[in-house]
C-alpha cells in the first residue's frame, strides 16, 4: 500500500466495517487532511475501542503538495466509465485515481461487516458546512443520522466524482463540504463529522476518550435545523469561457428572478429563479460557475 497516501490508519482489531475518509481531492483544500491529522494523533495516543477499521487517504497527493486545486484536470471529475476502462495515464489526476484504487481494491483482502466513506471538500466561497449526497443506496438514510444541510443529486448532473465512484461499488457515504478553503472553522467540522463518522459507524465511545473533542458540538451547532435541497440547474463553464461571479455571494444565500449573478464572456447572466445559490465560484479554476437548489424539505 501506498505509504506516502495514507494518512493514518486505526484499528482495535474488532471485527466491523471499514470507514474510508478521503481529502485532499483537491490540493488546495487543506482542512481535511489536517482534520485527520489531528483525529488519528488522538486515537493512537489515546486508544480508545472501535469495531472495525479507519483509514485516511490523501486523494491527490501531487496538488496537495504543489497548493494547487490540480495539476491538468480536476481530479473529482476523472471518475468515469471511459476513463476507468480505458485506463490511459496521460494526465497527473488520472494517475492519481488508479493509484487510489489499487489502495481502495487492496483493503478489501479483509471481511468487513459494512463499507462507509465521507469524502472532505470546502468551498472557494464563505458556506455553511453541508453534505452531498448521492440518493443511491442507503446514502441519504446514512447521511440524515448527521446535523448539516444536505444536497440531493450533484453527482447526478456531474460526471466523474469520487462519490459516485464509491456509490457505484455500494460504499455507503456522502461528500461534506465543510466551509470556505482557508477558513478554521472547515478544519472544525470536518474533524467533528470524522468523530460522528467514528462514532456511528465503528461505535467508538468518545466519552472513553481523556476529553470529548469540542469539534463535535461545534458541528452540531453549526446547523439550526437540517434542510434538504436539490439541485435544479448548473451553469456550467468551459476552459475558454472568461467567467465572473457578482461579488458577495454565499451557499444557501437566496436569490430572486431577475437578479444579476454573473458574467460570462462579457454578457451578463441573470437568475431567472427564485431559489438558493450553491457554489458560486469564486478561484480561478472550475468546471461550474454556479449552481441554483430549492429545498425540498
Amino acid at each position: 500500500m501506498e505509504t506516502n497516501r495514507i494518512i493514518g490508519q486505526y484499528t482495535s482489531n474488532n471485527k466491523g466495517p471499514l470507514l474510508i475518509v478521503t481529502a485532499g481531492v483537491h490540493g488546495n483544500e487543506p482542512s481535511g487532511i489536517q482534520a485527520l491529522k489531528a483525529v488519528f494523533e488522538k486515537l493512537h495516543r489515546e486508544h480508545p475501542i472501535i469495531n472495525g477499521t479507519f483509514i485516511g487517504i490523501l486523494a491527490n497527493t501531487a496538488a496537495a503538495k504543489n497548493g494547487v486545486r490540480f495539476i491538468d484536470e480536476d481530479l473529482n471529475r476523472t471518475w468515469t466509465d471511459k476513463n476507468l476502462k480505458q485506463r490511459n495515464n496521460d494526465t497527473s489526476e488520472k494517475r492519481e485515481m488508479f493509484q487510489l484504487i489499487e489502495v481502495l481494491e487492496s483493503l478489501n483482502d479483509t471481511n468487513f461487516t459494512n463499507h462507509y466513506f465521507m469524502d472532505c471538500h470546502t468551498t472557494s466561497s464563505d458556506s455553511l458546512p453541508y453534505m452531498s449526497v448521492q440518493d443511491v443506496g442507503q446514502n441519504l438514510k446514512w447521511a440524515q443520522q448527521f446535523p448539516l444541510h444536505i444536497i440531493k443529486g450533484f453527482s447526478d448532473i456531474v460526471e466523474g466524482t469520487i462519490d459516485g465512484y464509491f456509490s457505484k461499488k455500494e460504499i455507503t457515504g456522502f461528500t461534506i463540504e465543510a466551509g470556505q478553503h482557508d477558513s478554521e472553522t472547515s478544519k472544525i467540522y470536518h474533524e467533528g463529522m470524522i468523530w460522528m463518522l467514528l462514532e456511528k459507524a465503528c461505535n467508538l465511545y468518545v466519552k472513553d476518550l481523556e476529553s470529548t473533542p469540542s469539534t463535535i458540538e461545534a458541528t452540531v451547532k453549526s446547523t439550526n435545523k437540517q434542510r434538504t435541497f436539490k439541485i435544479i440547474h448548473r451553469f456550467g463553464l468551459t476552459p475558454k469561457d472568461n467567467f465572473k461571479m457578482q461579488s458577495g455571494f454565499e451557499n444557501f444565500q437566496p436569490i430572486y428572478n431577475g437578479q444579476h449573478l454573473a458574467t460570462l464572456n462579457g454578457t451578463e447572466i441573470y437568475s431567472t429563479w427564485d431559489a438558493f445559490i450553491f457554489m458560486p465560484l469564486y478561484q480561478a479554476k472550475g468546471n461550474d460557475g454556479f449552481f441554483v437548489i430549492e429545498s425540498i424539505e
